[in-house]
């Protein structure tokens, strides 16, 4: 079993920042491959980013391509997904997921464990 625990969200004005931090409760965090997804308003959770086990692979949805980052610390268990010039279509509740696999997926049903989320809101 798995916990996780985001924090960092917030309300922000567009073209600002910010950073999300996903804390792991498992000692074999590092087993896992790691990701960030959201859901907007009124909308189905669609992902984000993905980092593998080791942290050398990520990848990206077209929509934050170049302005996300997703990193982690497997020596503190945690995945961070850095968040700037953001948008007020960033707006969502982010959400932390793991999977118990070295390789990263980017499809919901591929994740294991879930967060409650953290909640981003973006001002025009």
């Amino acid at each position: 079993q798995v916990q996780l625990v985001e924090s960092g969200g917030g309300l922000v004005q567009a073209g600002g920042s910010l950073r999300l931090s996903c804390a792991a409760s498992r000692r074999t965090f590092s087993n896992y491959a790691m990701a960030w997804f959201r859901q907007p308003p009124g909308k189905e959770r669609e992902f984000v980013a993905a980092i593998s086990w080791s942290g050398d692979s990520t990848y990206y949805a077209d929509s934050v391509k170049g302005r996300f980052t997703i990193s982690r610390d497997n020596a503190k268990n945690t995945v961070d997904l850095q968040m700037n010039s953001l948008k007020p279509e960033d707006t969502a509740v982010y959400y932390c997921a793991a999977r118990r696999n070295n390789y990263y997926g980017t499809k919901i049903h591929e994740y294991d464990y879930w967060g409650q989320g953290t909640q981003v809101t973006v001002s025009s």
